[in-house]
């Protein structure tokens, strides 16, 4: 048995692809239906040896919110420097909602609500501002 991916549903489908770019994850492919109008976009890293997929599904005539439920809990991704890819990540618009003050864990949020949790690769990175003193914001 292997993973294949994790499906969330989205509204904006563009803004859904951007937001996981900026993670560094990459659109491999694409399928959409005329006749059960939607769209399945599927992302990767594209790391060698990582075949985890995110399938974003898009359906055409979704127009209320989904109702965002805790049951789904979230995607974690392992990044190299936890504090790099939250300024990255911060400086690309993307609220930091879960600040990395252990130097090991971060949560954001996708446009739709999902919960992302970035984890340090390895150790923990020394505690650091302005992480250290970031409060908490909303939910994740």
């Amino acid at each position: 048995m292997r993973f294949l991916h994790t499906m969330l549903r989205v509204r904006d489908l563009d803004a859904a692809v951007a937001f996981f770019g900026k993670l560094g994850l990459r659109e491999i492919r694409r399928r959409s239906s005329d006749g059960g109008r939607f769209t399945l976009v599927f992302l990767a890293t594209e790391t060698a040896g990582d075949a985890a997929e995110i399938e974003l599904t898009y359906n055409w005539d979704q127009k209320d919110p989904y109702p965002t439920g805790r049951f789904f809990g979230h995607l974690a991704f392992e990044v190299e420097d936890i504090y790099a890819k939250c300024a990255e990540l911060r400086d690309a618009g993307v609220a930091i909602l879960r600040p990395p003050r252990d130097g090991r864990m971060a949560f954001i949020q996708s446009p739709d609500g999902h919960s992302v949790e970035l984890l340090q690769k390895g150790a923990a990175l020394p505690p650091g501002e302005p992480w250290a003193s970031m409060p908490n914001q909303g939910e994740w």
